[in-house]
C-alpha cells in the first residue's frame, strides 16, 4: 500500500549507493544472494529463540534487497537478475514465519500454516497478474523500475517488513498477529484476482477466449 509513496524517499539514497557498489565491481546478482544469506541467518536466529537479535540481519537483508535493483540500474538489468530477485524474496518471506513455527510449534503451528497459506495465495495472484500484464504489454513504474509488473495491493513489501519487525519485537503475539496479517493477505490476493478480471477479462472476450 505504501511502497510507491516510500519510493520517493528511498530511491535516491539507494540509487547513489548502488552506483558506488557498481563502481567497486559488486554485481546485482551477488547483492541479491548476499541479502538472501543474511535473511536465512535471521530466520535461523528466530528459530533458535533469538527474535530480537534477528532484527539486525533481517533489516540488513531487506537493505540488500533494495540495493540489488539499484546496482542493476547502475550497470545492466537482466531478466535472470529480476527472476533471481523475486525468487529470493519469496524464499525469505516464507522462511521468517516458518522460523517462528520452529521456535514454538505448539503455540505457532496452526497460525503459521494459516499465514503461509495466505502468502502462497497472495504470491500466486501477484505472479499471475504479472504474467498476464506481460502478455498484454501492460507496464507500470509506480513501484520503481522492475523486471516484471508489480501490481499494488493492501499489503506490499513495506507492510510485510513492518509485520516481521513487530513479530520479532513481540514474539508471544505471533498467533493473533499471524491470523490478522493472513486475513489481510487473503484480501489482497482476492482483490488482485478481481483486478485481473476487470483488466484482462474484457480483452480475452474480444479475442474470443
Amino acid at each position: 500500500m505504501f511502497d510507491s509513496r516510500l519510493r520517493t524517499y528511498i530511491d535516491p539514497p539507494l540509487n547513489a549507493s548502488g552506483r558506488t557498489l557498481a563502481r567497486r565491481g559488486v554485481t546485482a546478482n551477488a547483492t541479491t544472494l548476499v541479502g538472501l544469506v543474511i535473511g536465512i541467518i535471521a530466520a535461523l536466529m528466530i528459530a533458535f529463540g533469538c527474535p530480537m537479535l534477528a532484527l539486525i540481519p533481517l533489516l540488513l537483508s531487506r537493505l540488500a534487497d533494495g540495493l540489488d535493483g539499484a546496482v542493476a540500474r547502475a550497470t545492466q538489468k537482466t531478466d535472470f537478475g529480476g527472476y533471481l530477485d523475486i525468487a529470493a524474496d519469496f524464499l525469505f518471506y516464507g522462511m521468517i514465519p516458518l522460523a517462528f513455527v520452529v521456535m514454538n510449534p505448539d503455540s505457532n503451528g496452526i497460525a503459521g500454516a494459516f499465514l503461509l497459506t495466505s502468502f502462497y495465495f497472495n504470491g500466486t495472484s501477484f505472479l499471475g497478474f504479472a504474467i498476464l500484464a506481460e502478455k498484454h504489454n501492460i507496464e507500470t513504474s509506480s513501484q520503481g523500475e522492475k523486471s516484471i509488473y508489480y501490481s499494488n495491493g493492501i499489503l506490499e513489501g513495506a507492510e510485510t517488513i513492518a509485520f516481521f519487525v513487530l513479530l520479532c519485537l513481540a514474539p508471544a503475539w505471533f498467533a493473533p498477529m499471524a491470523y490478522a496479517f493472513g486475513l489481510a493477505c487473503f484480501a489482497t490476493g482476492a482483490l488482485r484476482v478481481y483486478g485481473a478480471y476487470r483488466t484482462f477479462a474484457p480483452k480475452m472476450n474480444q479475442l474470443g477466449e
